[in-house]
């Protein structure tokens, strides 16, 4: 039987490469977002159905999903791609947009995945495959919330998949890094929730700012890559949890999981403090 996908986060970057290829495949595809007026060429395809789907309002997670099984049947994986970037210091960002933060890039993954297991549970098997970031892994100043949600999203995806292991449900985490194609850079400037001005760290953000220019031109990976991943996590037929998608955070991560605390600390101490080259 041809499986059905439903991802969420269609409008732009790895959400829409990834609806494409999976479509492209063969698969039925439920292209979700939260305008679907802007799904251009996906809402062409025989084999997708383009939804809207808003991971911060229940309501149309629940109609998305029933939409899908009605058109397709079934659902047989999820992809939780959904989720934004805040970047800016922590101390000048205002409260409610951490709030927002968490609302989409942790609570509504956590909606998605509740709203669709009685599905999954029903069938006793699927898969959920959930788009975490190299910022899941090591950290990086200036993206703290991000960092923050993206961990907490690693920690709830590894503890779940042992829960639905019981129920022949699997769990799988993406973990890309930046890559040049993808409009998620673009959003996270827009999402930079100016706060108040703290000339305290104007050294400092002075320099991260230049790192980070600096890993902009660096990037060499692209959305087909990432989407390329995610096809592979769905289609493996393996139980393995983490898949690291792109190469320019390989060094980040061997940094982070396979040496020592002390060496990984002194590793990116030793880079924001002016006096290292970070390997990426």
């Amino acid at each position: 039987m041809t499986k059905t996908v439903l991802i969420t986060g269609c409008s732009t970057g790895f959400g829409k490469t990834t609806a494409r290829l999976f479509a492209s495949a063969g698969w039925n595809v439920v292209a979700t977002m939260r305008r679907p007026e802007v799904a251009d060429e996906l809402a062409t395809l025989s084999n997708v159905l383009v939804t809207r789907l808003d991971v911060e309002d229940l309501a149309s997670i629940e109609t998305a999903i029933a939409a899908g099984i009605e058109r397709f049947g079934r659902i047989d994986t999820l992809i939780n791609n959904a989720g934004f970037g805040l970047f800016g210091l922590f101390e000048a960002t205002r409260r409610e947009k951490v709030l927002e933060q968490f609302n989409v890039n942790v609570f509504g993954v956590m909606d998605v995945t509740r709203a669709i297991l009685p599905h999954f549970r029903s069938h006793q098997s699927g898969q959920i495959i959930n788009v975490s970031s190299g910022a899941g892994v090591f950290t990086l100043p200036m993206i703290s919330l991000y960092c923050a949600s993206k961990f907490a999203l690693e920690g709830f995806s590894e503890a779940l998949s042992f829960e639905l292991a019981s129920q022949n449900i699997s769990v799988k985490i993406i973990e890309p890094g930046g890559v040049i194609s993808t409009d998620f850079g673009k959003r996270s400037g827009a999402e930079s929730a100016p706060g108040e001005t703290i000339a305290d760290y104007d050294g400092f953000v002075d320099e991260t700012l230049a790192y980070f220019a600096g890993l902009r031109q660096a990037r060499l990976a692209t959305e087909e890559d990432v989407a390329e991943v995610i096809y592979q996590a769905a289609t493996d037929g393996t139980d393995q949890l983490r898949y690291v998608a792109t190469d320019d955070i390989k060094p980040l991560v061997a940094a982070r999981r396979e040496t020592s605390e002390q060496a990984y600390m002194v590793l990116l101490r030793a880079r924001f403090s002016g006096s290292a080259e970070l390997p990426v």
